[in-house]
């Protein structure tokens, strides 16, 4: 007898409907066979749905088995087809007859019956409402993530055993409350508050400059100066994640296995901070199955390099196409896979191997060639994609020492509002385009979004001849100006929009 289940495989972020066919044999010889491009953890989901079906007190067939996963050109990965070979098997051997036309299955079995938490479930929630399936049955450890997707019924199931007394019309299993999406999100939470950062009065400027537009930006200065201090508090003034951001990001980390249990979203925007020994798979993604790196978990969020020229160029120079198209395709030999990656980069470095040249009151004990050195570490065509460079000088100890009480800089909060102010105005701007940031605009977007008087074009063509601008900086600074002018509520950006963005830009002496 032959018995047909619908599930799912994760092909980036977007769902593929397999299905699992199941053939119980009565000739031949015992055998239990997996076709269709099965990984290791697909194999071994025999010895599991085996000891599954005996241990929930169904009868495992004595006869040739054999599972064919569809379409059989798709590389399968994953536990989580356990679920619908069992389910398979007990139709085939006629041990249940139910109605699953509607229904998608996806969850890995425990030797004992009791379904496990399973990677990937939001991605295949939305599979199911796609492809006009009316009910979705899952782990029950998994139900939060899928309550957030509409227009499906989801089943949260603890066991096999549950199910088949489900289908045997014995026991009840209550559909999943629904979600509101709207309900879940917040504020992203930072380590510090801009009110605890004394001084650096510009590079907060910056700051909240690169928050309004999601412009990358590159700090440089001693030690001590606050530079990490300034990253780790970005977060607390970015604009909050939208639904659609927020979903983006929840299915990375959901096949990922990044999303935490319990968890039915990620609701601020994220912040990753690697290691500079980290490798160029870790960073980007990537493996034997493809899976997404530093760059695709900080989608939508910052991704803090600390260190910058401390990392190994081949590492840094593979940021080049994300950096400037805000996804990553990732090819190997089982597949090619596309994830997002569009980020806020922030990247801090000192100014040299000792970290004092320049400083006014230690001196710097570097050599020149050593100096040249530490700052070629990062190419050219890295720099020339970063929107914003800003020097972070060490603070007088003097400011530490005599700051009174009750005198905090401007709070996190309160620049959180001008930011959020800044980005509703673009979002309003991109309606019904792709763009959700100034950062964002390519070529034809900014001479349809960023009209500039004569005066503002005179001021650039001087600053082309003046500063060697590229073509890709010229439209850089044009993008910054754009997000000046939104933090200042101007429909039209000014000379001085333009004076000031091109401040960021960096000196030929760096």
């Amino acid at each position: 007898m032959l018995a047909k289940i619908a599930s799912g495989a994760t092909v980036g972020l977007e769902g593929v409907v397999v299905e699992v066919e199941v053939d119980i044999a009565e000739q031949g010889l015992p055998s239990f066979t997996i076709v269709g491009l099965p990984d290791k953890a697909v194999e071994e989901s025999k010895e599991r749905v085996r000891s599954a079906i005996r241990n929930s007190g169904a009868d495992f067939p004595v006869s040739r088995i054999t599972v064919n996963l569809a379409p059989a050109d798709l590389p399968k990965a994953g536990p989580a087809y356990d679920l619908p070979i069992a389910l398979g098997i007990l139709i085939a051997g006629g041990q249940i007859n139910p109605d699953i036309s509607d229904s998608l299955f996806f969850g890995e079995l425990s030797l004992d019956g009791s379904l496990r938490h399973t990677n990937g479930i939001l991605p295949m929630a939305y599979l199911a409402y796609e492809k006009h399936f009316s009910r979705i049955f899952i782990p029950k450890i998994n139900q939060v993530e899928a309550s957030v997707v509409g227009n499906i019924t989801v089943y949260p199931v603890e066991s096999l055993l549950e199910l088949v007394r489900f289908f045997s019309k014995t026991v009840e299993i209550a559909p999943a409350k629904k979600i509101k999406l709207s309900s879940l999100l917040t504020k992203s939470k930072a380590e510090f508050d801009f009110a605890e950062i004394v001084g650096q009065e510009s590079a907060k400027r910056a700051m909240e400059i690169a928050a309004s537009g999601g412009h990358n930006i590159y700090m440089k200065g001693t030690p001590g100066s606050g530079k990490t201090m300034l990253a780790r508090a970005l977060p607390g003034i970015l604009p909050t994640l939208t639904p659609d951001e927020a979903l983006e990001v929840t299915k990375i980390y959901s096949i990922s296995g990044n999303l935490p249990q319990g968890v039915a979203l990620i609701t601020a925007r994220p912040f990753r901070s690697p290691h500079h020994t980290t490798s160029r798979i870790g960073l980007i993604g990537g493996g034997s199955s493809p899976a997404p790196g530093d760059i695709s978990l900080a989608h939508r969020g910052v991704l803090f390099l600390d260190e910058l020229p401390e990392f190994p160029r081949h590492v840094l120079e593979s940021l080049r196409q994300p950096m400037e198209d805000g996804v990553v395709s990732i090819s190997r030999a089982k597949g090619s896979v596309t994830y997002p990656a569009s980020f806020i980069l922030v990247g801090a470095s000192n100014p040299c191997p000792c970290g004092f040249f320049g400083d006014l009151r230690r001196a710097c004990t570097c050599l020149p060639g050593q100096i040249s050195r530490y700052q070629k570490r990062v190419s050219g065509p890295i720099l020339d994609r970063i929107d914003i460079h800003i020097d972070v000088p060490s603070v007088e100890t003097q400011k530490l020492i005599t700051k009174k009480e009750g005198t905090k800089s401007e709070s996190s909060s309160m620049i959180q509002k001008r930011v959020q102010a800044a980005r509703n105005i673009q979002t309003k701007r991109f309606k019904g385009i792709s763009i959700k940031s100034n950062s964002e605009m390519a070529t034809a977007a900014v001479k349809k979004f960023c009209k500039l008087s004569n005066e503002c074009k005179s001021m650039l063509i001087s600053a082309v001849s003046t500063m060697s601008l590229t073509a890709r900086s010229y439209f850089k600074v044009v993008k910054i100006a754009r997000t000046i002018a939104d933090l200042a509520q101007s429909k039209e950006i000014s000379t001085i929009h333009i004076a000031e963005a091109l401040q960021y830009r960096p000196k030929e002496s760096d």
